[in-house]
């Protein structure tokens, strides 16, 4: 199947989806400022107060990351708002926020305003790639350490507040939403024939569900004994995850300040849930990752129930913990089956999908879409996209003859 020149449409679905996102994002901040509201009511405004340091670390990271895209982009690509008005919507916090609405405005423009020129689809892709890695960044910054907070908190005072529980619903609406539009995003380079399936995301979002729910569970079990020990354990795994990042060599923003905190984001992101960031075979990182994750979390229920009293109040947590190793492992065998059956390369090798290189030989790959607006391709994602799947040689050639020219140049 020969590649699409376009990239794909964005219809009315999309904008729908595009808004509920949207909506999704601006009801978990009010749902955060609620939970924050009642700790400080209730007389404990050291919880109030982390709730809130969570909120504001992860919207200064996503809105520093933010502003470092807009910069780096090309003219044409930007907003037509005055540079100024920019920064200060940034500095302001709602630069993520001004994304979301812009690229709702342009989405309007592309689904009902007769805008199919290819240009104007191809702006759209740009804006929607962008959206999905903030919205990951913000909720693997915020959500997941505010659904800890939130279990740590419920599980102390046995009892969960109105707020808590609208707060833990958004927050798991909001890894749901970001997991499956990031995989779609990367998904979205590849040849029109690779879309993403109802199946696959299912089972994409399960195995997901499953490794990160286990790890959830037992910092805040952790922190239920020792709450300062979890900020000595956090710093020194996160530590050990940004050096493991570093050494991996990374190249997602444009100069080497930025991508350190792009590091430090990823490092934070794997605290709680694997997250591919360089080329090549993943089989021996990813052992080694949920190996020691593995260790890490039982080492930490461990903790719980040798340092619980037997009187514990808590005593009916043990059976959930129990049944926190055969979640995991089921959350690993789901990822298994994933990249056995549901894998775009699968379908490569169920279609013989290999393609011509030379006179010499063959080699097999996944192939990319090989756009004719290349300056209009978001290298960020597609570089991200690049490492999740493995690329035919063709492929390449293209986007070093077109789409990675002047990327080669940086």
């Amino acid at each position: 199947m020969a590649p699409r020149a376009a990239p794909p449409r964005f219809g009315p679905l999309q904008l729908a989806l595009a808004a509920a996102g949207t909506a999704a994002a601006a009801l978990d901040v009010c749902a955060d400022g609620w939970v924050a509201a009642e700790y400080a009511r209730n007389g404990r405004p050291g919880r109030a107060a982390l709730a809130l340091g969570l909120l504001a670390a992860a919207s200064v990271a996503t809105q520093a990351c933010s502003w470092f895209w807009i910069r780096s982009d090309p003219p044409a690509l930007r907003p037509d708002v005055h540079p100024w008005l920019l920064a200060a919507l940034h500095l302001l916090q709602l630069g993520f926020l001004f994304r979301c609405l812009h690229a709702l405005k342009v989405g309007w423009k592309v689904c009902w305003a007769k805008a199919e020129e290819e240009e104007e689809q191809s702006r759209m892709a740009f804006l929607s790639h962008d959206i999905s890695m903030l919205r990951l960044f913000e909720t693997f910054l915020e959500n997941t350490p505010q659904l800890t907070l939130l279990l740590y908190v419920i599980l102390q005072t046995n009892k969960a507040e109105p707020s808590q529980g609208l707060g833990i619903c958004t927050a798991f609406l909001c890894v749901a939403w970001s997991l499956l539009d990031y995989h779609q995003s990367l998904r979205s380079f590849l040849q029109d024939k690779y879309e993403l399936s109802l199946g696959s995301s299912v089972v994409y979002f399960l195995w997901n569900f499953f490794l990160i729910c286990p790890r959830i569970l037992a910092v805040a079990l952790f922190a239920l004994l020792w709450p300062y020990g979890v900020a000595v354990h956090f710093p020194l795994v996160w530590l050990a995850m940004f050096l493991w990042v570093s050494l991996q060599g990374t190249d997602f923003m444009e100069s080497p300040g930025p991508e350190q905190l792009y590091r430090a984001m990823v490092a934070v992101i794997l605290y709680f849930s694997w997250f591919n960031v360089a080329p090549g075979r993943t089989l021996y990182r990813s052992i080694i990752y949920h190996g020691f994750i593995l260790v890490d979390s039982t080492l930490l229920a461990l903790s719980w129930l040798w340092g619980r009293s037997p009187s514990d109040e808590h005593s009916y947590l043990v059976p959930v913990v129990a049944a926190a190793l055969p979640c995991y492992l089921l959350g690993l065998a789901l990822r298994v089956a994933y990249y056995k059956w549901l894998h775009p390369n699968v379908q490569v090798q169920q279609e013989g999908g290999y393609d011509e290189v030379d006179a010499n030989g063959r080699s097999n790959g996944l192939e990319f879409r090989s756009l004719s607006m290349p300056d209009l391709v978001n290298r960020r994602m597609q570089r991200l996209a690049q490492t999740q799947f493995p690329v035919s040689r063709p492929a390449e050639q293209r986007f070093l003859n077109g789409a990675t020219a002047t990327e080669s140049a940086v």
